[in-house]
């Protein structure tokens, strides 16, 4: 008598497995375990036995086809049981060469050379806008028009520049897939011309001096969160990148030797990076220090002391203050320092070495991360005393003014 839904679900295990026949060589399988669809047939003179699925993950009519689809392979001469297994083998070999594998593993090849908030934003760039269109598929298999209709669906919603970045890292992951010998070209390098073209737009920054000291007033008379206050009390003083400010570990702080020593996997150019520390900038970090300092992060997130403070903190407290997206950001504080501090001639190679800029001559760039570090003393407490005369409106002091009074003390 033929199987039902009915006889399959009032079906219970007694003291041993035992079968439900249905028709033409499958039989229901009941153990201690779960309910087992199973195919018996003969091959080759043996008798072989094939899993159809496990009940109700697998229903009684889809059970059926899998035996009829069994039987059409045993017509044609082919085994079940193995050709189960070539198919299994050869979605195995699809999905090793997919673009999410390849990809994934090109992220595993760079995760100690990149650092840890750009390696974040490249995997979820991709696991956003790439893996729910183009994941699955073969890497070699990927077609030029393919790519770009989905970094267009990027583009559609205004994230031009973000459609360039991702198209940028594709070609990275593709060119890894014909090094390693599973894809014969690149296809994002047909798309040159056919996305939107971004417009370079200056960081949002206060670069006017006469407008530096209300920013710096604004910021003293923050109401928020302390830990919230020291953090954007620091930010114009040390000028980091704010994923560097945010990440600041108190392992990486010598105050009695006034500098910040950040790692090179936490830099965006992979290379360790010193800030010397200004008066004013030990000041507040001593400050913090009896909040946070037995902890691993100097600003941790408000909500546990095991991460650190949110990207959106600093750029919530800004808005707070009244600044919108068009007047300052985290960011802003590089820019501000780098256009004053070219304005009182400092020179531009210890100004860029303190940004932490690559250097792309190549003799400058054999030089470690200490270059010009006395010069950069110098300059940043220099610039933390400049800031301190714009916030209380006292007149500027010239680089030479302030030397000489800097060796009188």
């Amino acid at each position: 008598m033929p199987l039902t839904d009915v006889v399959i679900r009032n079906a219970q295990y007694k003291t041993k497995p035992y079968k439900i026949t249905d028709e033409r060589g499958m039989y229901l399988l009941v153990s201690s375990t779960g309910k087992y669809f199973r195919f018996d047939y003969r091959f080759s003179g043996k008798r072989k036995t094939l899993s159809l699925g496990v009940y109700p993950d697998v229903s009684l009519s889809k059970a059926r086809q899998k035996r009829e689809e069994a039987r059409r392979l045993l017509q044609d001469g082919i085994d079940p049981n193995q050709h189960k297994r070539a198919v299994k083998a050869a979605k195995k070999e699809i999905d090793s060469n997919s673009f999410e594998s390849i990809a994934r593993e090109f992220l595993s090849k760079n995760i100690n050379t990149w650092s840890e908030g750009y390696y974040q934003t490249v995997s979820s760039r991709l696991e956003n806008n790439i893996f729910p269109w183009l994941g699955s598929k073969p890497v070699a298999s990927i077609e030029p028009p393919e790519l770009l209709e989905v970094l267009r669906k990027m583009e559609g919603r205004g994230a031009v520049e973000t459609a360039h970045r991702v198209s940028q890292v594709c070609g990275q992951i593709f060119r890894y897939a014909i090094a390693t010998g599973r894809a014969k070209r690149d296809p994002s390098a047909d798309l040159r011309g056919a996305l939107a073209s971004t417009k370079a737009k200056p960081m949002a920054s206060v670069r006017d001096i006469r407008k530096v000291g209300e920013l710096l007033r604004a910021i003293d008379g923050y109401q928020g969160h302390f830990i919230t206050c020291c953090a954007l009390r620091l930010s114009p003083l040390v000028f980091v990148r704010p994923g560097e400010l945010r990440h600041a570990e108190w392992s990486e702080i010598d105050l009695e030797q006034a500098m910040w020593k950040i790692p090179a996997e936490k830099m965006k150019m992979a290379e360790t990076h010193i800030v010397p520390l200004s008066k004013q900038a030990i000041l507040i970090l001593k400050e913090i220090e009896s909040l946070t300092g037995n902890g691993k992060y100097i600003f941790p997130s408000l909500r546990t002391s095991k991460r650190p403070m949110s990207e959106n903190t600093i750029l919530a407290a800004l808005r707070r203050l009244g600044y919108s997206k068009d007047e300052m950001t985290p960011h802003g504080f590089r820019a501000m320092a780098s256009t004053v501090l070219h304005e009182k001639g400092w020179k531009s190679e210890v100004i860029e070495r303190q940004l932490a800029h690559r250097e792309r001559n190549k003799v400058k760039a054999a030089y470690n991360h200490a270059e010009y570090l006395q010069d950069r003393r110098n300059m940043m407490q220099y610039w933390a005393d400049l800031l301190d005369d714009l916030k209380a409106g006292k007149p500027e002091r010239s680089v030479e003014k302030w030397m000489k009074s800097k060796l009188r003390d």
